[in-house]
């Protein structure tokens, strides 16, 4: 038994309220991480709509952040586009971008799309250092933009506006995902997923789902990647590897795959895990350089051992076993 939609939305309120009280708390590091946190939520969410909900697997989705964080950098930096415009405008284009890659994409299932997706987030980091587009991306030496202020002389310092601008980006992008996916098309997108022979036998049209559905995955992470080049104010071919790719998979995962508010907890375990296992590995001393990945894989291990399902999935049996044992 999963809790009824009044406490859910209750909570996710009460998770809303805390969020826009935090920037009035925290200090400016905080806050910067506090909007990575939720920049990472977004990819998240575009990509669990792709494969938790739709059971299309992805490893190339780095590479759409890469194309929505170059975009809104080149429209702001070079061309003098309001970040406001500029951020929506690029997420466009990565919607295109996916739009047309689910084409092919649909010839492929299972471990072919992955490593198709594969190969694009391996070629999209040399594309972009490439010396023939070095008047627009920069080469490696990437692209520099100013991080806006807040608006209207609003009391508020960059950090925070910029918090409040992830935020609110977050939480829009959230309640869209979720009246997608409890609508006609996210049931049938599930259907897809399930059972896609019936699926196409009621009449389910395949191709334009799952093409749409790709180029909605990847609109979300192209707006998660222009509001990262927003808050970090660089972009550069070197943050966009394969490793950006493979830890939003990671995300998903440890999240819970077709929960919508289980991106946070993935978010918040890309966010820190690294970091706790950086300072785990100093406290062994000089000879345990090569030690914070070894430490990373095994806290991974030890949360998919203790929660399978993700954190989501563990919560839900959580809830379950209290409402039983009432």
């Amino acid at each position: 038994m999963s809790p009824s939609p009044a406490p859910r939305t209750l909570l996710t309120l009460a998770v809303f309220a805390a969020a826009l009280v935090f920037p009035f708390l925290a200090s400016g590091y905080h806050l910067y991480q506090g909007a990575q946190v939720l920049i990472l939520a977004i990819a998240l969410l575009g990509l669990n709509l792709l494969t938790g909900f739709n059971g299309q697997i992805s490893l190339g989705h780095g590479a759409f952040f890469a194309i929505g964080g170059y975009g809104a950098a080149i429209l702001t930096a070079k061309l003098g586009v309001p970040y406001f415009v500029a951020i929506p405008l690029a997420s466009l284009v990565c919607f295109g971008a996916g739009f047309l890659f689910g084409f092919p994409a649909l010839r492929f299932g299972g471990l072919y799309l992955a490593l198709a997706t594969f190969a694009l987030a391996v070629a999209t980091p040399q594309i972009l250092a490439y010396r023939g587009f070095d008047a627009w991306t920069g080469g490696s030496s990437g692209v520099s933009l100013m991080k806006p202020y807040a608006p209207f002389a609003l009391p508020l310092t960059t950090d925070q506006w910029l918090y409040l601008v992830c935020l609110i980006s977050a939480a829009l992008l959230y309640f869209a995902a979720r009246n997608l996916v409890v609508s006609r098309i996210g049931r049938a997108l599930i259907a897809l997923r399930d059972q896609p022979v019936a699926a196409e036998t009621m009449g389910v049209n395949a191709a334009l789902l799952k093409t749409t559905c790709f180029g909605m995955s990847a609109l979300y992470a192209g707006v998660a990647g222009g509001l990262s080049a927003l808050a970090v104010g660089f972009v550069s071919p070197e943050s966009f590897g394969l490793a950006l790719s493979l830890s939003f998979l990671v995300g998903i995962v440890v999240g819970g795959l077709a929960s919508l508010g289980g991106v946070l907890f993935g978010a918040l375990f890309i966010e820190f895990v690294p970091n706790l296992a950086d300072q785990m590995s100093v406290t062994f001393g000089e000879s345990a350089k090569a030690l914070p990945g070894a430490i990373y894989g095994v806290l991974l291990i030890l949360a998919m051992a203790v929660m399978p399902a993700g954190v989501a999935g563990a919560l839900r049996a959580v809830v379950r076993r209290t409402v039983h044992s009432r």
